[in-house]
Order: C-alpha cells, then structure tokens, then sequence
C-alpha cells in the first residue's frame, strides 16, 4: 500500500512541475504515465485478494 501511495504522490509531482516549468512538458507526460500505470495496478491488486468470509 505505501509503494501505491508513493507512486501516486511520485506522479502528482512529476505533472505538476511539468505543467509549471516551461519547457519540461514531459515531465506532466511521465507524471499522467506514471499514475495511469499505479492505477492499474492497484486494481488489480485489490481484485486478486480472496475475501474472507466470516
């Protein structure tokens, strides 16, 4: 879960200095790559846990 949260601030702060510095558009590319490939993983981690019925 930290590796999730840490990606996620990782890409937040990829896209916001490339949409401020001019000139580093690919920065806010990386950032938007970046959080669309945590997402997924993070769907699918959530979808591989077996649940547990009580």
């Amino acid at each position: 879960m930290s590796l999730f949260l840490f990606l996620v601030l990782a890409a937040i702060v990829l896209g916001l200095i490339g949409a401020v510095a001019g000139g580093l558009g690919y920065l806010l590319v990386i950032g938007v790559v970046v959080l669309a490939a945590d997402l997924v993983y993070g769907f699918f981690r959530l979808r591989r846990r077996p649940r547990v019925v009580r």
